[in-house]
């Protein structure tokens, strides 16, 4: 006769190690998804950005631009730079 106390703690780690194998095999996806992408990125097929910018060209020009903003926000608002 088993124990109910073994039953229940054999469950649980039943439980445990199959939580920990779906875990596994999701983070191994995840890293093979993001591998693609980057292999995507480092051969060119990467979709671009306004006007062929690529992605660290477009944070620029949104830097460059929010930074135009606001000098013609201060100039409009008769504040001198």
């Amino acid at each position: 006769m088993i124990s109910e106390s073994f039953q229940i703690a054999s469950a649980a780690l039943l439980a445990v190690a199959i939580i920990a194998v779906a875990s596994l095999r999701g983070w191994q996806g995840w890293l093979s998804f993001k591998t693609r992408e980057l292999d995507l990125v480092t051969a060119g097929r990467v979709p671009e950005i306004e006007g062929g910018a690529g992605t660290g060209m477009a944070r620029i020009e949104m830097a460059d631009l929010k930074e135009r903003i606001r000098k013609l926000e201060a100039i409009a608002a008769g504040v001198d730079l």
